[in-house]
């Protein structure tokens, strides 16, 4: 069965053409609940997705961990059935879950054939309305989140990224992980667990998409029946997180025998304005092949490392543009200076015209290939509903990189890359780096 489902999803892959214009459909639910639907009829199978905003940035301090604590048991058991049960029923439907908790949205993803449609959402309703939550499953799924928090504190890429958080959002939940810490986990009861459901899976912050075999009618009375019964209104949102980082070195002693480095600073919102310059600009100074600014003069002209990229990182409540690279202990302090100046490089003199023709190419080259398959496309169009861009915005988003000009990106270069404030955070046993406080 499992061969065949496999099977089934790879020609799903190739059903839907590679393009960037996608036939959306808005459509309400007999009972209010709002979606995305492409139609697909040409394989008998859906793509369902399901995302709840607010997600793990939801949990209380002393709480932290109990969303995704939450989530990680939500297919360990629920109604009549145990979670031997639950999956058996799962495999026997052919269809497949994914629970998922970010800090910003708690995903919930679903695939299944269009035979047994009314079953695996039948299922899913049971799982997301009548978790068990059962003692056993509870110290199960904890015992695997400690582990994976333990690992964490080994891992010298998570000890950067966790270092720079928490200095850059203290005690905002993006300050710590979204996992929790040992002591917090430690304590959570199966009424946090309960509470976490409660705050986060309501009505008020629900957003889905669907592509597949499934027409808006059979759609909305489909989201009804697994949703319509949620609470209205959940836990209040989280507040704006500020940025409390300035720029220098902070430096975290590890025994390994390269450095990893985390850098970055605060940036602008992703409904700004000069978004689609910074965006291309990005994708210039760092944005993650061979030939960035950043790849070509720590990598390919220095030798420093095997890769070094930067991205925008948009979250609900905070902006950042971050960069990663991992170099030698004795040549990181190189890498770390190369960056600074390719950053002040690009503040003072922008980019030219031959890097902007390139990274517009490939930029509107690469972008249809992401809709390759009801999946992928399910999850590009609740991922545009929960960050407020409008429908046409795969038919339009080209349009919006090729009229980025040369002197936008000057003028949000200037306004954005701060080399002032550039903070790096060094784990390992960095020669010739000296932490500034």
């Amino acid at each position: 069965m499992i061969r065949l489902v496999l099977a089934a999803w790879t020609v799903v892959m190739l059903a839907l053409p590679l393009r960037a214009e996608v036939p959306i459909q808005e459509i309400t639910s007999p009972g209010g609940i709002k979606a995305w639907l492409v139609e697909e009829h040409s394989i008998p199978f859906t793509a369902l997705e399901i995302r709840f905003k607010g997600g793990a940035s939801l949990d209380l301090p002393e709480k932290r961990g109990a969303t995704n604590l939450m989530t990680g048991l939500l297919e360990e058991g629920a109604g009549d059935l145990d979670a031997r049960g639950f999956a058996q029923a799962q495999e026997a439907l052919a269809a497949s879950y994914s629970f998922r908790v970010h800090d910003d949205a708690l995903a919930i993803s679903a695939k299944f054939l269009t035979e047994n449609r009314d079953q695996a959402i039948a299922l899913l309703r049971t799982a997301l309305m009548e978790p068990r939550f059962d003692p056993d499953a509870v110290e199960r799924v904890r015992a695997q989140v400690v582990s994976g928090i333990m690992s964490d504190l080994k891992d010298p890429n998570a000890i950067a990224s966790s270092t720079f958080n928490r200095l850059a959002f203290g005690d905002h939940p993006y300050g710590s992980s979204k996992s929790g810490t040992l002591e917090t986990v430690a304590t959570l009861t199966r009424d946090d667990i309960l509470a976490a459901k409660a705050g986060i899976m309501t009505r008020d912050r629900l957003y889905v998409s669907a592509v597949g075999d499934v027409t808006a009618e059979e759609l909305g009375l489909l989201i009804d029946a697994l949703l319509g019964d949620l609470p209205e209104q959940g836990a209040p949102m989280p507040t704006l997180a500020p940025y409390l980082l300035t720029g220098g070195v902070t430096v975290v002693p590890f025994d390994t025998p390269q450095s990893v480095v985390v850098f970055g600073h605060d940036s602008l919102e992703r409904e700004d304005p000069d978004f689609f310059a910074a965006y291309v600009l990005n994708q210039i100074l760092g944005g993650g092949n061979f030939s960035s600014r950043l790849m070509t003069e720590v990598r390919e002209k220095r030798g420093l490392t095997y890769g070094v990229y930067s991205y925008l990182m948009d979250k609900d409540q905070a902006d950042l543009i971050m960069g990663q690279v991992a170099s030698a202990n004795d040549r990181v302090a190189e890498a770390i200076s190369v960056i600074k100046d390719e950053w002040a490089r690009v503040a003072e003199t922008g980019v030219t015209q031959e890097e902007l023709d390139s990274a517009k190419t490939y930029m509107t080259g690469a972008y249809p290939l992401r809709f390759d398959g009801n999946g992928p496309i399910a999850d590009i169009m609740v991922g545009m509903q929960i960050t407020g861009l409008p429908a046409d915005y795969i038919a339009t988003r080209n349009d919006k990189i090729e009229a980025v000009t040369l002197t936008d990106v000057a003028r949000v270069a200037k306004r954005i890359i701060k080399p002032e404030a550039l903070r790096f955070v060094v784990v390992g046993q960095p020669e010739g780096v000296v932490a500034t406080q």
